[in-house]
């Protein structure tokens, strides 16, 4: 009789410890997900602002037609991604086309002072700010995500139940990570 209520005991305590542990994935991965999407938000803004500013730039600099077209397509394969990795994938390749497409505007003076091209880049830097900050709250939750699914025992739960590592945000190469050089 003891044994058995000792069984029952060890028995109800997993149990606990199981629904304890499953649930606390489904909050993470549901956490990643709203990460995901929050920092979407601000990325639809960016979608669509980076239109206007490519308008706006054609006006000064129509020669730089082939930054200006590098621009909307990574604008568009951004858009269109349909899983995390190639969102952010095709987000970075946007965040350096913009970068090359503002250093563009280094070469003309009358740009520069372009009221509508000032206030389209004060309103993108707005946005890219938030989006960093989403980036940051992103990899945050997927980090604390992915270490409960690699630690012991969770990575068992995890293979059971179908829980996969989510992607971080990350820069992919050393060139995006350089300054972009204006030469005159």
């Amino acid at each position: 009789m003891f044994v058995g209520m000792i069984v029952l005991v060890i028995l109800v305590l997993l149990i606990i410890w199981l629904v304890g542990s499953y649930n606390g994935f489904v909050t993470l991965r549901n956490r990643t997900e709203e990460a995901f999407s929050a920092m979407d938000v601000s990325l639809k803004k960016r979608y669509d602002l980076v239109p206007n500013i490519v308008e706006t730039v054609k006006g000064y600099a129509a020669h730089e037609k082939d930054t200006l077209q590098k621009v909307i397509e990574a604008r568009n394969m951004a858009m269109t991604a349909t899983t995390p990795e190639d969102k952010i994938a095709g987000e970075n390749i946007l965040t350096g086309s913009l970068r090359s497409l503002f250093a563009i505007s280094e070469n003309y003076p009358e740009l520069k002072a372009n009221q509508n091209f000032l206030e389209l880049q004060n309103q993108l830097s707005r946005i890219e700010e938030e989006i960093a900050g989403s980036r940051r709250y992103y990899n945050g939750v997927v980090n604390k995500f992915n270490t409960k699914i690699e630690l012991f025992p969770g990575n068992i739960l995890a293979g059971l139940f179908g829980f996969r590592r989510k992607p971080m945000y990350e820069v992919n190469n050393e060139q995006e990570r350089e300054n972009i050089k204006v030469s005159f």
